[in-house]
């Protein structure tokens, strides 16, 4: 007996970026975007790496002047002897034209471009513009994505959209009007490059708000109006917790409904911290939701007055590390390991309850509880661990669950030559 998905996509025509497939039956992707200086290949073919190894499926990267378009060749050639097939998308604005007209090799190694209509230029200059990016990626079989943002909007469809509303027996309020121009600048300028050439099947679009509101409306309308793949983003969504929960209340609502088929989280890194926690919370979204699994999820108390030792708290923060560093070769050794469930629990009150509840778990002592900590595995009670090594003891249990669990990836055998 088959059963329904709990959340129904949205059909759409699926584009091929790279090596990745973005819309159709494919899951939703994680994307990113490095933050260096892109005429610094070193610097940002590692960034690259790095947002690989943390989960991003697809990395955008600036090209903003000639020497990011000239190095575009080499990172990709970098990444490809670090063994990353990352595709990479060019995020071009104001001179893009120029740079693909310059630096065909540009053109060439870039997986996808992303071009801005109300960066393109201006006036006159616009068209022909936009004309020459579309003709580029056509001559290269390119997909593009027309990424449309509020505060960038094309002047001039917002302002005929305002002169038609003023004119109306009954004008929208302003923010309804931007809502639409935003909408239509995306709508226009996708159906302006089928008409230069670039197929329908070659098209994704975007429409980025920085208000989470406006987001889930315009996303809504965009969605019911076309079938072309739709990259999900708050914008400027800001840094810490008001950036993700700015962005999780926006795309959680709008994947629940079955709208979106990329999504990136455009935080704004705190000092010092990775460029790769917006991946982490991209992949959470998903994961919480159901869409997809990336890592083993733990299940963590909150704690309360029966944990007033935080060693509870310190043994889920290293065992979420420990799961997420060795996610990698997991993946790469084991099948469906992603989909593992841990619990790490404070005291007898709900421990032994969600450590049963998940493959593995493990029920900490609570204050004034005897000092050993139960584990669990697929609900039943193998071994109670106590002493100083619980943290060490408890990851060595895990590792060997999953060696005992999950099924080995069979690694064709190299042939033999001479």
């Amino acid at each position: 007996m088959t059963t329904e998905p709990l959340i129904k996509r949205r059909t759409c025509v699926p584009v091929q970026v790279g090596s990745v497939t973005v819309g159709g039956d494919a899951p939703v992707v994680v994307q990113s975007m490095t933050n260096t200086d892109t005429a610094d290949e070193v610097a940002t073919a590692i960034q690259v790496a790095q947002l690989a190894r943390a989960g991003s499926e697809v990395v955008r990267i600036t090209v903003n002047n000639e020497e990011a378009a000239a190095a575009v060749p080499r990172i990709r050639d970098r990444l490809l002897q670090m063994d990353m097939d990352v595709p990479l998308v060019g995020d071009f604005h104001f001179n893009g034209h120029k740079l693909l007209e310059k630096y065909p090799e540009c053109g060439e190694a870039l997986a996808k471009y992303r071009i801005n209509p109300g960066n393109v230029g201006r006036g006159k200059r616009r068209d022909p513009q936009f004309a020459s990016m579309i003709e580029a990626a056509c001559r290269y079989d390119k997909p593009v994505r027309i990424g449309v943002n509020w505060g960038s909007l094309d002047q001039a469809v917002l302002a005929r959209l305002m002169d038609e509303n003023a004119k109306a027996a009954k004008p929208q309020e302003p923010t309804a009007v931007m809502r639409e121009a935003v909408i239509v600048s995306a709508l226009e300028s996708a159906a302006q490059a089928e008409a230069l050439g670039l197929p329908h099947n070659r098209i994704l679009l975007s429409c980025k708000m920085s208000v989470v509101q406006d987001l889930i409306a315009v996303y809504r309308s965009l969605a019911a109006r076309c079938d072309y793949p739709l990259h999900l983003g708050l914008t400027e969504a800001g840094m810490g917790s008001k950036g993700i929960v700015a962005s999780t209340a926006a795309l959680a609502i709008l994947l629940q409904e079955g709208i979106g088929d990329t999504i990136r989280i455009s935080l704004t890194p705190e000092p010092g911290q990775e460029r790769t926690q917006e991946v982490i919370v991209a992949q959470e979204i998903l994961q919480t939701m159901g869409l997809r699994a990336f890592t083993p999820l733990v299940t963590a108390c909150p704690g309360c007055g029966r944990t007033s030792s935080t060693f509870f708290q310190e043994l889920a923060e290293q065992i979420q590390a420990y799961v997420r560093a060795q996610m990698p070769e997991w993946r790469k050794e084991y099948l469906g390991v992603e989909n593992m469930t841990l619990a790490v629990m404070g005291c007898v009150v709900n421990g032994p309850g969600e450590s049963k509840h998940a493959n593995i778990g493990i029920s900490l002592p609570g204050t004034g509880e005897v000092p050993v900590a139960p584990v669990y595995e697929d609900g039943e009670k193998t071994v109670t661990l106590k002493g100083e090594t619980i943290a060490q003891d408890f990851q060595r249990i895990v590792d060997e669950y999953i060696a005992r669990k999950y099924e080995r990836i069979e690694t064709p055998a190299k042939t033999q030559q001479g």
